[in-house]
């Protein structure tokens, strides 16, 4: 399966970055989106161009800040992909006005657990709407590590496997593994002695770390020759390594729980297009008919009554199958605490 991954997320590098500040290609000039590379593809938005007669057009970047930095530097569009833990940072900014749920037509079948509220209420304004999602949990190799090694996540801290174990270079990642393995399973409300203990959880991790991975099609590659045996990684490198008989793992029920990162899209306060263009593109992602679409290239999509209609082994072979364990949800947090993850994961991989 070849996946427009999170990989174009975070490492897309200068041939995106060279795109950043203009369209791609001019489609539907009513509506400017924001996105990561191979997000445009348009089966993810059927419906849009049924209504509409084309794709909207599209500009891209290559992370979060980046598309920060550009849109507080004056470039202009209608709507933004970005991941939770960067929402509070953006409309902290200003960058952001809030989606009438009201013109959102699967707002009350979204997932609970992604948006962080109960969608029936509108009692808040909401600034961010999931479209997709994924699972992030232990990656390990079958014929060399049993599943009783992994059935906590306090393997990281297993000796026998020190020297082949990675985690991800991405601070909300790897702090969500951390919490979890520290008895958090919600972060929205972390107190001080819960970030000290995540901290030096992934402190006393670090020195049993062969490295930290920064795409999937590494992490694919360190698991497949053998240098790392366990990992935490996200949902995508399970089919990847399947796909080549590789005998992989992949373990979301350890008993401390597993992960769920989540992504959407936001209403940019710059935006100089058609604003029902907006909603016409929102409810395109989010319809069942984009469903199929997301879930081949490895993402969950965020309307709940879409997903229920898939069968739990389609859902197992893309790692996103109904569990009975914790699940943190990585939703939007704090830019405080954000600030002192960042902060403290840098001196973590510096040694410190």
């Amino acid at each position: 399966m070849s996946n427009p991954t999170r990989t174009a997320r975070l490492l897309a590098g200068a041939a995106l970055a060279a795109l950043a500040a203009g369209p791609a290609l001019a489609q539907d000039s009513d509506l400017l989106v924001f996105d990561y590379s191979g997000f445009e593809d348009p089966g993810f938005h059927p419906d849009y161009i049924e209504a509409n007669g084309a794709s909207p057009t599209f500009a891209f970047f290559g992370d979060e800040d980046e598309a920060f930095q550009k849109l507080q530097s004056g470039f202009r569009a209608d709507v933004s992909h970005v991941c939770a833990g960067s929402v509070t940072k953006w409309q902290e900014s200003g960058l952001l006005e809030p989606w009438d749920t009201s013109k959102i037509d699967a707002w009350e079948d979204l997932n609970p657990e992604l948006t962080g509220q109960d969608v029936t209420t509108g009692a808040e304004d909401v600034y961010f709407v999931p479209t997709d999602f994924g699972s992030t949990a232990i990656i390990y190799n079958e014929d060399d590590v049993p599943a009783e090694d992994v059935a906590s996540l306090d393997v990281f801290l297993d000796p026998a496997y020190a020297g082949r174990m990675t985690l991800p270079d991405n601070v909300d990642d790897a702090y969500a593994l951390a919490y979890l393995a520290t008895g958090v399973t919600d972060w929205g409300d972390v107190d001080d002695a819960e970030f000290e203990a995540a901290t030096d959880w992934l402190r006393q991790v670090h020195p049993n770390l062969r490295t930290y991975w920064q795409d999937p099609a590494e992490l694919a590659q360190l698991v497949s020759t053998g240098e790392v045996q366990v990992a935490w990684a996200w949902n995508e490198t399970y089919p990847t390594l399947t796909e080549i008989d590789f005998p992989a793992g992949f373990q979301r029920t350890a008993e401390e729980g597993s992960s769920l990162w989540l992504c959407g899209y936001v209403n940019l306060a710059s935006g100089e297009g058609v604003e029902d263009k907006a909603y016409d593109f929102i409810n395109a992602m989010l319809a069942p008919t984009s469903t199929d679409a997301l879930l081949t290239e490895g993402y969950g999509q965020a309307n709940q009554a879409a997903m229920s209609e898939k069968s739990q082994e389609e859902l197992a072979a893309s790692g996103l199958e109904e569990i009975d364990a914790p699940v943190l949800a990585q939703l939007p947090m704090s830019q405080e605490l954000r600030q002192k993850q960042n902060e403290a994961f840098e001196r973590i991989k510096a040694g410190f």
